[in-house]
């Protein structure tokens, strides 16, 4: 398997990279720096930008799958970046993208036919990411592609604890926090499993 990941060099991105080769899965990873990576056997890095259409379709080539763990940054660079992946998916035929989204983009339980950052349930000051992570689901779903989106709440740096719960299109009760190594490996997971494919996923790990 041959996978095309973008955002490879964040907090996210770089766990989902260590997880795909240590499961000798080939990884080409668009970046700006190439300098952030290591070499390593089984990764092709390019260097470039995911909001220009021509370095995505480089990254894209021979791929089975996509994998994005772009953030907002602030910018517009999701919304344009997944634009482009989408449009040169449906150009070369691919099918199955997994992107890592945010809770705020999933089902409110307190206010029905709200999502959580349109809701009391949001306790975050600005919505930017969320209208972006927001406008990311609204073109995959209008897409025939086969995508989840996993959608962590407060995202710690920390190590998989192999017990994170899941839920398709909420939140589950009582999550508090969503290590980076619990969303890595359910995101590695859902790649080789395909078992919530057209679906927004909210992911907790555990407090101890």
């Amino acid at each position: 398997m041959k996978i095309a990941l973008f955002g490879a060099t964040g907090r996210v991105g770089h766990a989902i990279l260590t997880l795909l080769l240590e499961k000798d899965i080939q990884v080409t990873a668009l970046v700006r720096n190439p300098k952030k990576m290591q070499p390593q056997a089984g990764l092709t890095v390019l260097q470039g930008d995911a909001r220009n259409t021509a370095d995505v379709e480089g990254a894209l080539a021979g791929v089975d799958a996509v994998i994005s763990a772009l953030g907002t940054d602030k910018t517009n660079v999701l919304t344009e970046s997944i634009t482009h992946i989408i449009s040169i998916m449906q150009k070369q035929q691919l099918k199955r993208i997994i992107t890592i989204g945010t809770a705020g983009i999933l089902d409110s339980r307190a206010e029905p036919g709200l999502l959580r950052y349109q809701s009391s349930e949001s306790k975050r000051k600005s919505i930017a990411a969320a209208l972006e992570h927001h406008k990311v689901y609204d073109l995959l779903k209008d897409t025939l592609l086969d995508w989840t989106i996993v959608c962590p709440t407060y995202l710690p740096t920390g190590t998989s604890t192999d017990e994170f719960i899941v839920l398709r299109d909420k939140l589950p009760e009582d999550a508090v926090q969503t290590t980076t190594g619990d969303t890595a490996l359910f995101t590695v997971n859902e790649l080789l499993k395909n078992e919530h494919t057209g679906y927004r996923v909210g992911i907790m790990s555990p407090q101890y």
